[in-house]
C-alpha cells in the first residue's frame, strides 16, 4: 500500500481536498515515487486541486461535471455548460483546449 487517508472533517478540520493534496505531496516530495499521471473523479475537478497537480508537474485526468461552465471560443462567446459544447471527431479522440470559469485568464485545460 502506498498511502491512504481517512476523511474526518470533524476530527481534523480538513476539507475533502486536503487529504488528496497531502497524499500526492507526500508521494512526490517525501517518498519520491516515480509517476507521471493522476486519475481523479469529477468531485476533485476543482481549481485548487488541479492547480496543485500542475505545480507538481503531473498530468491529471478528471471528467468535468456536465453543468461546469467553460469557454472554447477564446473569449468570443459567453461561458457555456460542458454538455453543450460541440466536438469534432478529432477533438473527441484527442480533446480540445478549454478555459474553465474561475481559472486565470490564460489558463486552459484539455
Amino acid at each position: 500500500m502506498i498511502d491512504y487517508r481517512i476523511y474526518d472533517p470533524q476530527g481534523d478540520g480538513k476539507t475533502k481536498w486536503d487529504p488528496l493534496k497531502d497524499m500526492l505531496s507526500a508521494l512526490v516530495y517525501q517518498k519520491d515515487l516515480p509517476f507521471t499521471g493522476v486519475l481523479m473523479d469529477s468531485g476533485y475537478a476543482t481549481k485548487t486541486v488541479m492547480r496543485h497537480r500542475e505545480q507538481m508537474q503531473k498530468t491529471y485526468y478528471c471528467p468535468l461535471k456536465t453543468n461546469r461552465r467553460v469557454d472554447d471560443s477564446a473569449g468570443t462567446t459567453p461561458y457555456q455548460r460542458v454538455d453543450s459544447l460541440t466536438w469534432t471527431q478529432a477533438q473527441r479522440k484527442q480533446g480540445k483546449p478549454i478555459k474553465i470559469r474561475g481559472f486565470p485568464k490564460d489558463h486552459k485545460v484539455k
